[in-house]
């Protein structure tokens, strides 16, 4: 490539406009620490993802984990600052 580039002001006809896909820098940060943990699944589980981690070039225990992670996240209750109550004196009405 040792020519050089002459631009030019034709059109460029018809450009697409390309979605984002790149991942966001907070989704490249690692997650919490792992636990290793021993656990029974069925046949028919562990069949399933490895077949879709062949598919998906990638490993079944990691899309099992990344299910998992989804799951607990998505069913998280948020921590509130509930009061028991005890300790606080009723305002009669």
């Amino acid at each position: 490539m040792s020519g050089k580039i002459r631009y030019t002001n034709e059109p460029l006809g018809n450009p697409e406009v390309v979605s984002d896909f790149l991942p966001r820098p907070e989704d490249l940060v690692f997650r919490d620490d792992g636990v290793k943990v021993t656990l029974a699944l069925s046949k028919r589980s562990v069949a399933f993802f490895k077949s879709q981690a062949l598919k998906h070039n990638t490993q079944y225990q990691r899309m099992i984990r990344r299910l998992l992670d989804a799951y607990a996240e998505h069913h998280a209750q948020p921590l509130t600052s509930r009061s028991s109550g005890r300790g606080q004196k009723r305002r009669a009405v």
